[in-house]
């Protein structure tokens, strides 16, 4: 019988890595090339029910939150306000005017813009990054960049749970995180030191484990991982890349049906 380290070493029955990868690329990509706020909601309301399967809706929709919301504030107020090519004026205010077409590009840019961050959250926050440094070391990548993908992919999780020590922390020395607006923003900026002083010394705590285990250190490596990447799963990522190329081509030479302004 296997022995217990060969049983971590195994995969889940789930997708590949890079079928997964390629998917969201893909999606991201015709969604962006179809310029259409119909198939942007489509895609943004698929993605939400796979993060709730999946059990990260939460998290993506929290961290989806972040991102959009400042840049949605930012298209109604340039594009809503002082869209170039309005003509159809909804209300003005000395040179702010109102415009149904600076709406509707800000509409569309924002539901395009949106649908892609949560396919590309759904991705980061469901893919197993063992699984995917796995990939692309049997791809012979440097493992730099295989470094570079695991640091990014876990460095929200991260930081995230080091924010929870130090509040947890912070409120045990007696610091009050209850109040208005300026008590908890003097709160954040009381965290954000520990927090990017804490980060810093785990940089240099990683790079000496890493230089102690040879990461830069030329060579052929094996892995305990094993990875089944089935002629199945190669033709679906094939099949999603010529989509995605025939969507940018498409988008190229013709204007998609009921696609907005790009």
């Amino acid at each position: 019988m296997p022995s217990e380290k060969m049983r971590a070493g195994r995969a889940g029955p789930g997708p590949h890595p890079f079928t997964a990868l390629t998917a969201a690329v893909s999606v991201a990509v015709i969604t962006t090339a179809a310029a259409s706020w119909l198939l942007s909601a489509v895609v943004a309301l698929a993605a939400g029910l796979l993060a709730v399967r999946a059990g990260v809706a939460r998290r993506v929709l929290a961290a989806a939150a972040v991102i959009l919301l400042p840049f949605g504030a930012s298209l109604l107020m340039l594009h809503g306000l002082f869209f170039p090519e309005g003509r159809t004026v909804l209300a003005a205010w000395g040179p702010a005017r109102v415009t149904a077409e600076g709406l509707a590009f800000a509409l569309e840019t924002g539901s395009r813009t949106g649908a892609c961050v949560l396919v590309l959250l759904l991705f980061s926050f469901t893919v197993s990054v063992p699984d995917l440094i796995t990939a692309l070391t049997e791809r012979r990548l440097p493992r730099q960049f295989s470094f570079v993908v695991a640091s990014t992919l876990t460095l929200v999780p991260a930081i995230g749970r080091r924010l929870d020590r130090i509040s947890q922390a912070q409120q045990a020395r007696g610091l009050v995180l209850r109040g208005g607006p300026l008590s908890r923003l003097a709160a954040v900026r009381l965290q954000m030191v520990p927090l990017v002083l804490g980060l810093i010394d785990d940089a240099g705590s990683r790079a000496q484990a890493l230089d102690a285990r040879g990461f830069a250190r030329p060579g052929i490596r094996t892995s305990y991982r094993t990875l089944t990447d089935s002629p199945a799963q190669r033709g679906i990522r094939a099949a999603a890349l010529v989509l995605a190329g025939a969507a940018v081509l498409l988008r190229a030479v013709v204007s998609w049906p009921g696609a907005g302004p790009s």
